[in-house]
C-alpha cells in the first residue's frame, strides 16, 4: 500500500480498485495508515536533525545513536534528546559558566558529607562564597533531574493516574462570561473531561472569562522523584533532594502540565474533528431530488421572500420577490405569483429555506393549489450566504444580488446537495462544534478527505458537474477540475471517457486516478456511465463474449450474469475482491448510494418556544450532533437538545448510533428554560 502512495495513488483509488493490495480495507482505514505513516516520516527526519545536532557537539556514542533509531514515539524521542538540547541562558548554564558542574558531579555522587568545605575551593570573582556555589551547583542538579528520562516518565505515570482540570471564572467578569456559567467553579479528572467540556473551557480560558489549571497529586509525585535521584541520608544526599524538589516544581511539573494540557486538547480536537467529519459525511450524503425542476424560496418578512426557478440542472430560468408574510401579508398577489411561475417553468418541487419566516411560508406554500403534486421540501439554509458573497457565486452570477443566489443555492441544494455544498467552506455549512477553536489544518485535512471521500463514493458526471465539485474528484485537483469544465465549454459535451484523455495536462496517471469516478451517460460504452474502471473493461467484454451477448446486454439481462463464474476470470492482477465489485456495478451500473428523499411536517399549532409544555409529543429535524446529543429543530425558531443519555433506554457512547444529521425524528419536550430560550427534548419510550 505504501508503495502505491509513494506512487501518487489516491486513497479512494486504492481503496476502490487496488482491495487486492489492501486486503479490503475501506478509505477510513486507509487513511489511518497513510496518517500513521506521515507521522513516522516526520518522526525519521526528527530523528535526522537530533544525530546530526548530538554529532556535532561530540557527544554522539554508537550506544545513543541506535537508542535514537529504534526510537518511534516522538514523546520518548525528546526525551532522549532533552539533555543533548542547546540550552537557553538557565540557570544551570549560568552556574556551568561559573565553573560548578564538577562541584555539581561531587554532590550527585552522594558520597561526601562536608560539601561547604569541597564548595570553597570553587569560590572565585564569580562565586564569592561557598553557597553561592553550593546553589549554582544545586541549579545544575535541578538541570539533570528535568533532563532524566525515568522521572519525567514518572511524573507523567502520576499526571495519568491523578491529574485533575479545574476550571473558576475570572475576578470580576461573572456578568460579561455568563455564557460559561457551567464552568465557574467545576473539577474534574482530566482523563474523564469529555472534548466539548474541554474545549468550552478552554475558549472560555481564551476570552478572558475563565482561569483553568490542570492539578495533580503533588506530594506523590515529589516523593516519586526522590526514590529515583536520592540516594542515603548524607548531607549530599540532603542537597539532592533539595535539587530534585526545586527541579519539580520549576521545570519538570510546569513541563508535564504543558505536555498534558498539549495532548488533552489534542486529544479533544481529534474527537470534535472526528464528529465534525462524520456530521459533514452524513449532511453531503443527504438525499437527492435528482434532476427536477425546483422553485426555490428563500423566505423573510419585510423585505419578502426571494424567489427562484431552476431547471433540471439547477440553472436559473427566473427570479422574482413575493411577500405572503407580515408585515405586507399580500396572499393574493403571492399565490397568482406563485401559481403563474410553477405552470409556466413547469415545476416538480419547491424548495423553502428554514431561516426566517420558514414556518409562515411553508403553510402558506402548502395551502396552495397546484394542479398536480408539488410537495414543499425545506432546506437547511446552514452555509448559503457564505456562498452567496464568495467569488464562486460572484464568478456564476455577476449581475445578480446576494438574495437571488442564496435562493439559487438552496433549491440546487434539493436537486444534488452534494454538488451544491461541495462550493462552501466545510466549516461554513453548520454541522460542527467548536470549529474555530480545534487545530485548524488538522480540521481542514479531515474535512477535505471526507469532501472527497463522498463526492468519489457518489461519482461525478463530468458533462454537467461543476468546476468545485470536479476539485474533489480523486486525482484531479482545482487546475485540472478547471481544465476540464473550459475543454468542455469549448468543444461540447464528452462522449466517452477516452475522450477526457484531450484534456490539456490530464496525463496517464491522473486519468487512471479519476476515470473510474467520472460518469459519461450519454456514451456509447455503458461502461463509460459505471464504477467499472476502465482498465478492466476488456475483462467485462470477455465476460460478455463468453456469454454470447454484447456488454449493454449482459448489463441488461439478470440471466446471462448468472451464468458468470468470477472464479474463471482470477488472474495475477484481478482478484475476487474487484470481480465482486465488478458484478456488483453491472448489476446496478453508476448506483447512488443516497437514499431516496422524504418529507416532513411540522405541527401546524407550535410556532413558538412559548406555546411549548412539558410532555410534548413534536416532530423535528436532526440540525446537529455533538459529543452530547443531538440539536433537533421542531419549528418554534429554537433548536432543542435531546442530551445523548435521552437518545434511548440502553448506554450508547456516541449519537451517531441513533441518529444522523437531517433525519425525520419524533421527540418530547422535557423541558423549557424561556429565559435562556432552552429547550430539553427526549426520544425515549417515542416510536420512531
Amino acid at each position: 500500500m505504501c508503495a502505491l502512495l509513494d506512487e501518487g495513488a489516491t486513497i479512494p483509488f486504492i481503496s476502490r480498485y487496488r482491495k487486492e493490495v489492501t486486503g479490503g480495507l475501506d478509505e477510513v482505514a486507509i487513511q489511518s495508515v497513510f496518517t500513521r505513516r506521515e507521522a513516522l516520516l516526520e518522526i525519521e527526519k526528527r530523528k535526522e536533525t537530533i544525530l546530526s545536532t548530538i554529532e556535532a557537539a561530540g557527544k554522539l556514542t554508537p550506544e545513543l545513536k541506535s537508542k535514537i533509531l529504534a526510537c518511534y514515539n516522538s514523546t520518548e524521542l525528546e526525551d532522549i534528546y532533552l539533555p543533548f538540547k542547546p540550552k537557553r541562558r538557565t540557570r544551570a548554564e549560568i552556574a556551568r559558566g561559573k565553573g560548578l558542574e564538577p562541584l555539581a558531579r561531587i554532590i550527585m555522587a552522594q558520597h561526601g558529607d562536608d560539601i561547604a568545605r569541597t564548595a570553597r575551593r570553587f569560590v572565585c570573582d564569580q562565586v564569592p562564597d561557598a553557597d553561592e556555589a553550593i546553589n549554582g551547583a544545586l541549579d545544575i542538579i535541578a538541570e539533570w533531574v528535568s533532563e532524566n528520562e525515568a522521572v519525567r516518565n514518572t511524573v507523567r505515570g502520576n499526571f495519568r493516574r491523578t491529574a485533575s482540570i479545574a476550571c473558576k471564572v475570572a475576578k470580576g467578569k461573572e456578568e460579561e462570561g455568563e455564557k460559561y456559567r457551567n464552568y465557574f467553579d467545576c473539577t474534574e479528572p482530566l482523563r474523564r473531561c469529555s472534548s466539548h467540556r474541554l474545549l468550552a473551557m478552554r475558549r472560555g480560558e481564551k476570552e478572558g472569562f475563565l482561569k483553568v489549571a490542570i492539578a495533580t497529586d503533588d506530594d506523590q509525585a515529589q516523593a516519586s522523584v526522590h526514590r529515583i535521584v536520592v540516594r542515603g541520608n548524607g548531607e549530599a544526599s540532603a542537597l539532592v533532594g533539595k535539587a530534585a524538589t526545586d527541579s519539580y516544581k520549576r521545570l519538570v511539573r510546569p513541563s508535564i502540565e504543558t505536555e498534558f494540557a498539549a495532548s488533552s486538547k489534542e486529544r479533544a480536537d481529534d474527537e470534535a474533528i472526528d464528529m465534525f467529519a462524520e456530521n459533514l459525511r452524513q449532511l453531503l450524503f443527504a438525499p437527492p431530488l435528482g434532476h427536477k425542476r425546483v422553485l426555490a424560496v428563500d423566505p423573510g418578512y419585510r423585505t419578502g421572500c426571494k424567489v427562484v426557478c431552476l431547471d433540471e440542472q439547477g440553472n436559473l430560468l427566473h427570479h422574482d420577490v413575493i411577500f405572503p408574510t407580515p408585515p405586507r401579508n399580500d396572499f393574493a398577489g403571492a399565490s397568482r405569483k406563485i401559481a403563474n411561475l410553477v405552470e409556466v417553468y413547469k415545476i416538480d418541487a419547491i424548495a423553502l429555506g428554514n431561516g426566517t419566516a420558514s414556518r409562515e411560508t411553508e403553510k402558506f406554500l402548502t395551502s396552495l393549489r397546484y394542479g398536480r403534486d408539488i410537495k414543499v421540501y425545506v432546506v437547511s439554509e446552514s452555509g448559503a450566504s457564505i456562498y452567496s458573497a464568495s467569488k464562486i457565486a460572484r464568478d456564476e452570477f455577476p449581475d445578480k444580488d446576494v438574495t437571488v443566489r442564496g435562493a439559487v443555492s438552496i433549491g440546487r441544494r434539493l436537486i444534488d446537495p452534494l454538488a451544491e455544498l461541495v462550493k462552501i467552506d466545510p466549516k461554513s455549512i453548520g454541522v460542527g462544534q467548536y470549529q474555530h477553536d480545534v487545530d485548524q489544518a488538522k480540521l481542514k485535512r479531515a474535512l477535505d478527505f471526507t469532501v472527497e471521500s463522498c463526492v468519489n463514493s457518489v461519482g461525478v458526471n463530468v458533462n454537467t458537474a461543476s468546476r468545485e465539485l470536479l476539485t474533489y474528484v480523486a486525482g484531479l485537483g482545482p487546475q485540472l477540475a478547471k481544465n476540464i469544465v473550459e475543454y468542455r465549454a469549448a468543444n461540447g459535451d464528452f462522449h466517452s471517457r477516452r475522450d477526457i484523455m484531450k484534456v490539456p495536462r490530464m496525463g496517464a496517471k491522473a486519468f487512471q486516478q479519476c476515470a473510474g469516478f467520472l460518469r459519461i451517460p450519454e456514451s456509447d460504452n455503458p461502461l463509460d456511465n459505471s464504477a467499472v474502471h476502465p482498465e478492466r473493461y476488456a475483462l467485462v467484454e470477455r465476460m460478455a463474449h463468453d456469454c454470447g451477448c454484447t456488454v449493454a446486454q449482459l448489463i441488461a439481462s439478470p440471466e446471462q450474469r448468472k451464468k458468470i463464474d468470477i472464479n474463471h476470470y482470477v488472474s495475477a492482477e484481478v482478484g475476487l475482491p474487484t470481480l465482486t465489485d465488478i458484478m456488483q456495478e453491472l448489476e446496478k451500473p453508476g448506483r447512488d448510494p443516497r437514499k431516496g428523499i422524504g418529507t416532513m411536517a411540522f405541527d401546524d399549532n407550535i410556532t413558538d418556544i412559548s406555546q411549548l409544555h412539558p410532555g410534548m409529543e413534536l416532530n423535528g429535524i436532526v440540525t446537529n450532533l455533538t459529543q452530547f446529543g443531538a440539536f433537533v429543530d421542531i419549528g418554534v425558531h429554537e433548536n432543542g437538545l435531546v442530551h445523548i443519555s435521552e437518545m434511548c433506554d440502553h448506554y450508547i457512547s456516541s449519537p451517531t448510533e441513533v441518529v444522523k444529521v437531517h433525519q425525520y425524528v419524533r421527540v418530547a419536550v422535557k423541558d423549557i428554560d424561556l429565559e435562556r430560550k432552552r429547550i430539553a427534548l427526549t426520544m425515549k419510550g417515542i416510536k420512531q
